[in-house]
């Protein structure tokens, strides 16, 4: 990362991104198919709670299109042994053509298919995040790189903010299966924007495989992306810890359980501003102060929701949404500018696996912690283990110097 490329002009930097026609079109196809996942997200946990009363099999729906992130390094090889648009484009087709087959899903005895189609459906979206992050790193400036992934995560916060209710309300009007009649057309219009993406791509090396885990050890030996990498799946399980408490901070506000859509949307405003500096934050500050900062934001803000005040809540909120996505962009950008294309696909698949993965299990033991221990003594000790998260990058930023003085400080 260096903090020489572009301009460092947070408005100059966007304006620059979406005047380039690639960068458009694939953001326009971000708010597009995102609108789509983000309201089937909601209707399929509702859908299997009204057709079988159960509460763990809801649960289940969602972690049915999660569950693949865990192969994401076997699924991101395709990313690197096929070429990446027709890859994008078929994955978006096929979605298109299997989702109208939960028209058919009308009683508990249905539910399997709901449940196989969110899981091929999960399998699509890690190929597509292989794909996709290989093609917007041969398709844009690479003193773009920042600002896209940022805006890119800003989009697809504010898609989370608008979409829920909205599936929520087709759901309500008019039944599960046109929800996702409606997140098939939305792949079928990403489609189209995605087709007039103009991309010269290397083709593979006909006849060789893509071992599957050369983008394991791409990252495992890199000095800048090693430790980010680590310090992001550090940050993203003490955070799926935090997430899991959320019900125990509401109830001691003293509010119902819905009073968390609250916090969840106050947190999704601090992602979308943050989603919209980080691309001038990371050439102002370099890689590894902007994670830093990131995570020390986090800390502080999970430690404030331990005061049982309304305020501290929101404040923490907002700050927690500004603070995750510093480590997210810092990761990816870094995975883009670094991997060589020819495994770009699978280091970018192993970097979400090893981001994502923490995250569903700090929830899994959060859920059990907050059984059994009080929440506010372990919100405080998570702002603690989150302020010293960034030592391992502090550690390994001195171990840099001494080797390369220059590539220590990017910035």
């Amino acid at each position: 990362m260096t903090g020489t490329h572009g301009n460092t002009d947070g408005s100059g930097g966007i304006r620059r991104l979406l005047g380039d026609r690639n960068a458009a079109l694939y953001l326009t196809g971000v708010v597009i198919s995102g609108l789509g996942t983000s309201a089937l997200w909601l209707a399929s946990g509702v859908w299997v709670k009204e057709l079988t009363g159960s509460d763990g099999l809801a649960a289940l729906s969602l972690l049915a299109m999660w569950a693949p992130t865990l192969a994401g390094p076997l699924l991101g090889s395709l990313a690197d042994r096929v070429r990446r648009k027709p890859l994008l484009l078929g994955t978006n087709l096929l979605m298109a053509a299997l989702l109208p087959a939960l028209l058919t899903v009308d009683a508990p005895a249905d539910v399997w298919l709901l449940f196989a189609v969110l899981f091929v459906y999960g399998v699509a979206g890690v190929v597509q995040d292989a794909a996709e992050s290989a093609l917007v790193a041969a398709a844009l400036d690479p003193a773009l790189l920042g600002d896209f992934n940022g805006l890119r995560l800003s989009l697809a916060e504010g898609t989370k903010l608008i979409a829920p209710p909205a599936g929520a309300g087709v759901y309500a009007a008019y039944g599960g299966a046109s929800v996702a009649l409606l997140d098939a057309a939305t792949f079928v219009l990403a489609t189209g924007l995605y087709a007039a993406l103009r991309v010269r791509e290397n083709p593979p090396t006909p006849g060789r495989r893509a071992p599957v885990a050369e983008g394991t050890r791409h990252l495992w030996a890199h000095p800048r992306l090693r430790p980010l990498v680590l310090a992001g799946g550090t940050t993203m399980l003490l955070a799926g810890f935090n997430g899991a408490l959320v019900y125990a901070v509401v109830e001691r506000l003293g509010h119902p359980p819905a009073y968390a859509g609250v916090l969840a949307a106050l947190q999704g405003l601090g992602s979308v501003a943050a989603g919209l500096a980080s691309g001038p934050a990371l050439r102002h500050l370099g890689e590894r102060r902007f994670v830093v900062a990131g995570i020390a934001l986090t800390g502080v803000a999970v430690a404030l929701r331990a005061v049982p005040y309304d305020p501290a809540a929101w404040a923490g909120s907002v700050a927690i949404g500004a603070g995750l996505p510093c480590v997210l962009i810092a990761a990816l950008t870094g995975v883009q500018r670094d991997a060589p294309d020819a495994l770009l696909g699978r280091a970018a698949a192993t970097a979400s696996t090893l981001l994502f993965a923490p995250n569903v299990l700090g929830l899994a033991a959060g859920a059990v912690l907050v059984e059994v221990l009080p929440h506010q003594p372990l919100l405080v000790l998570l702002g603690l283990a989150l302020l010293l998260t960034p030592l391992q990058l502090l550690l390994s930023a001195s171990r840099t110097a001494a080797r390369s003085p220059s590539d220590a400080n990017p910035a």
